[in-house]
């Protein structure tokens, strides 16, 4: 396995859960599960089963998505449980982290996210993630 870059600082009160522990959460009928990818990975990549596609940043410059919080706040109160995944893990604890302190209060972060980490050759989907562990996925 290849390092990747090292995760953000994790806000205290932001949850852990393995991909098949997210699989179960999901399950529940009040927990909101978001894919914080960017459109052309959440399309084209793919994505877990049932998810809803806000992200965090997007093309064509990959700056912070202004209207996360709204876009959020639309969908999920504060008092729900909020699932985040992203590609490997670390753009969804800078986005937990945001929701936390902008006042919500069960967020979790999908460990390994849906690709995972690089393999020696630096491909994903290999080592670890929600797709390589066949977790229930779609592609366009």
């Amino acid at each position: 396995m290849v390092a990747s870059a090292p995760h953000s600082p994790r806000h205290p009160k932001l949850l852990q859960a393995t991909p098949d522990e997210a699989l179960r959460l999901s399950q529940h009928k009040e927990t909101v599960f978001l894919d914080i990818r960017s459109e052309i990975e959440h399309f084209f990549v793919g994505a877990p089963k049932g998810v809803i596609n806000i992200p965090w940043q997007d093309a064509p410059d990959f700056e912070i998505n202004p209207d996360f919080l709204d876009s959020v706040s639309r969908i999920a109160r504060k008092d729900q449980t909020i699932l985040l995944i992203c590609r490997s893990g670390h753009r969804s604890i800078d986005a937990g982290n945001f929701l936390l302190q902008a006042g919500f209060l069960v967020i979790y972060n999908v460990l390994e996210g849906f690709e995972g980490d690089r393999d020696e050759y630096h491909h994903r989907s290999s080592v670890n993630g929600w797709r390589f562990r066949g977790l229930p996925w779609v592609q366009c």
